[in-house]
């Protein structure tokens, strides 16, 4: 059999010329250069997609939970009176920059801005900026004293150390809140009180609540995917049609699909009572708790537990258990030693989609869960959409998807992510 152009010596290959005069090894450069920029054109709007979609707004998500400027550049005087008097108390000079700077604001109206600013590490001070900039041009020197003639939380210590930790567009501040931290009259970063830590708690239950509801769709699922594989085509394509159609229905009409039947005079337990198995001041609770988010999320991500499953389990052979049993194995061993451990690639797979899906849920948790049901993605939609504190939002995502990302490598480490299959 001829030996190919790539399989002669280097010297041969050099000699040969194509039908057009040209080296053979030339050409094939020429070609093989030809078939990496075909595929960088076929390739380059996916890339453009991933980098418009992932990788900008991600860049842009830690950059806004690290750079805020709100107060930095709206007052640049206290600023600069701050950058130079490091650790300082306020003096008559500060007052000077604070009045100064709050008649800039004034006529540019950002004094709404920069109290806010404020207000997300000292609750209750933006009324206080908004109050002092409508007076700011009546306010003459002395200014310390005509300023605390306007208000007397002027004098306030934390006040004045949060104005400084915000002066700084670089800060961490936003992550320190996002750990239930809070700055202290002397300027320092410390624990919160207990009834005020919040972000702690809805991080843990997130994770718990995805564990939880991981743990029941492999539960649920395996049976289900072992099923799809054991029948015949016909009938598995009946029951896949079956797991499948929850993609053809909004999640919306899911989840108030849910509330109808777990709510206190819902299905469930109007058939309980009905049934005598309740009494009817005994009904159950399944709703506005984490009972409600833990039922109707779970029958939401159920699917992506049992598809890859059943894509790996469709793989297996039979021959290996009739092999096992004829060799004295039960069937109870032949199942642990046997089959399982040859689904584990769809058991990793299905349990880090259905994990990473679920401590990012924040719909169903919002309308079935309540107080004690919400996770950490309600928080940061509050943020988003109702407190504008986007630089919070994003310090708190960014910790979900850091937390998100050592987990996978935890996985990667334990499991292999070159094991994990998705179909």
């Amino acid at each position: 059999m001829a030996d190919t152009a790539a399989d002669m010596p280097t010297d041969i290959v050099g000699a040969l010329r194509t039908p057009d005069g040209r080296p053979l090894k030339q050409a094939l450069a020429q070609a093989e250069r030809r078939a990496r920029i075909r595929a960088l054109v076929l390739v380059l709007p996916l890339l453009a997609f991933v980098l418009l979609t992932f990788i900008i707004p991600i860049g842009q998500m830690l950059s806004r939970s690290l750079l805020n400027d709100t107060f930095s550049a709206n007052m640049p005087a206290l600023t600069r009176w701050f950058d130079e008097n490091p650790g300082a108390e306020p003096d008559e000079a500060a007052f000077e920059a604070l009045v100064m700077d709050l008649r800039a604001a004034k006529e540019a109206r950002t004094q709404g801005a920069v109290g806010t600013r404020i207000n997300y590490e000292v609750p209750g001070t933006r009324s206080l900026f908004t109050k002092t900039a409508r007076r700011a041009d009546r306010i003459e020197p002395p200014y310390r004293e005509a300023v605390l003639d306007v208000d007397k939380d002027w004098a306030r210590r934390d006040l004045w150390a949060a104005m400084r930790s915000a002066a700084a567009p670089v800060t961490t501040n936003f992550y320190q809140a996002a750990l239930d931290r809070k700055i202290t009259p002397e300027g320092e970063f410390a624990f919160a009180d207990k009834q005020s830590r919040i972000y702690i708690t809805l991080f843990v239950r997130t994770f718990v609540l995805a564990l939880a509801i991981t743990g029941l769709c492999l539960v649920l699922g395996f049976p289900v995917a072992h099923l799809l594989a054991v029948l015949p085509m016909r009938k598995a394509s009946l029951l896949l049609i079956l797991v499948l159609l929850p993609f053809w229905t909004s999640l919306l009409v899911r989840t108030t699909s849910w509330m109808v039947l777990l709510q206190g005079q819902g299905v469930i337990n109007d058939t309980l009572v009905a049934l005598g198995v309740l009494g009817d001041e005994n009904r159950l609770s399944l709703m506005y708790n984490q009972a409600g988010t833990i039922i109707a999320m779970t029958h939401i991500l159920l699917p992506f537990m049992i598809l890859p499953l059943y894509s790996v389990m469709k793989t297996i052979p039979p021959s290996y258990a009739r092999a096992a049993r004829s060799l004295g194995a039960t069937s109870w061993t032949t199942f642990r030693r046997i089959y399982v451990p040859q689904t584990v690639p769809g058991i990793g797979a299905g349990a880090i989609l259905v994990f990473i899906l679920a401590v990012g849920y924040y719909i169903t948790p919002a309308l079935v869960g309540g107080a004690t049901g919400t996770l950490i993605s309600n928080q940061i939609a509050f943020h988003m959409q109702e407190s504008l504190n986007w630089s919070l939002a994003a310090a708190l995502a960014t910790m979900l998807l850091a937390a998100v990302l050592v987990l996978y490598w935890v996985y990667d480490r334990i499991v292999g992510i070159d094991n994990m299959k998705l179909g």
